[in-house]
């Protein structure tokens, strides 16, 4: 049974995607063992379920939602793409979702 991972540290999306970017870069390091491995997904999906409570709980503008809408129809696609597009509303002008 995987153990509770604690991602509290992390409060916004902006810290969440750039643990996600050296999580990535760890695993796909060859020096970093099959349990290390193991340990970083178990944090990842603990991070992307964080990340998807602070998408579901955002409140957005009648213009944030049709620019979300229109992002999932230009990629072409909908649920993974409007959370994508969600994701980076979160980021705002400033580049944080604080």
């Amino acid at each position: 049974m995987a153990k509770k991972v604690d991602v509290s540290e992390y409060q916004t999306f902006s810290q969440i995607s750039s643990r996600l970017d050296d999580i990535v870069d760890a695993v796909r390091d060859k020096d970093t063992s099959l349990e290390r491995s193991l340990d970083l997904f178990d944090e990842a999906i603990a991070l992307g379920s964080k990340a998807v409570d602070m998408v579901d709980a955002t409140d957005f503008s009648p213009e944030e939602e049709a620019q979300l809408a229109q992002a999932a129809v230009d990629a072409g696609q909908d649920g993974i793409a409007g959370d994508t597009a969600a994701s980076i509303a979160l980021e705002g002008p400033e580049g944080s979702a604080e």
